[in-house]
C-alpha cells in the first residue's frame, strides 16, 4: 500500500486553569481521502494552554511524518498564537514557547509545512482528543 502525500495535522491543546491540568490531542488525515490514519492524545500534567498547543503541534508532526517522512503537511489549528508564530509572522517573545517552536522546528526539518487557522469548530477531533486525555489523566495513540 502506498503512502499518503498529502497529509493533514489537526491539533489542540488545552488546560483547566490555564496553567492546570492540561493535555494535547492531534489528527493525522490523509487530505486526498480525509480518512484520519492517526490520533494522539498526550496527557501533559500542569501547564499552560499555549504550551499544550505547542506540544499538540509537535506530536502531530511527528506522527505525520512518521506515516510518510516525505508527504506535503498542512496543519490546521485554531491557536492564532501557535499559527503565525511558526508561520514566522508573529516574534516569539516568551522564552518557554520559543524553545517549544524549536523542538516543532526540528522535528520539521527543512521540510515545508503550511500553517493554516481554523474556527475552534473545525478543530473537532484534535479537540476532543486533547480533552479525552485531560479527562483520563494519560496519553494514547489510535
Amino acid at each position: 500500500m502506498s503512502k499518503p502525500v498529502n497529509l493533514i495535522v489537526e491539533a489542540d491543546g488545552g488546560s483547566r486553569g490555564n496553567p492546570g491540568p492540561a493535555g494535547s490531542g492531534a489528527v493525522v488525515i490523509n487530505a486526498d481521502t480525509g480518512e484520519v490514519i492517526l490520533e494522539v492524545a498526550r496527557f501533559i500534567g500542569v501547564a499552560t494552554n499555549n504550551v499544550a498547543e505547542y506540544l499538540a503541534l509537535k506530536a502531530g508532526l511527528e506522527g505525520a511524518l512518521e506515516i510518510n517522512p516525505a508527504a506535503r503537511i498542512l496543519v490546521r489549528m485554531d491557536s492564532k498564537l501557535v499559527v503565525e508564530q511558526m508561520s514566522g509572522r508573529w516574534k516569539i517573545k516568551h522564552p518557554d514557547m520559543a524553545v517549544l517552536a524549536a523542538k516543532a522546528k526540528d522535528v520539521i526539518g527543512n521540510r515545508a509545512v503550511t500553517y493554516e487557522w481554523v474556527p475552534r469548530l473545525q478543530n473537532a477531533l484534535a479537540d476532543a482528543a486533547a480533552n479525552k486525555s485531560m479527562d483520563l489523566r494519560e496519553s494514547f495513540d489510535a
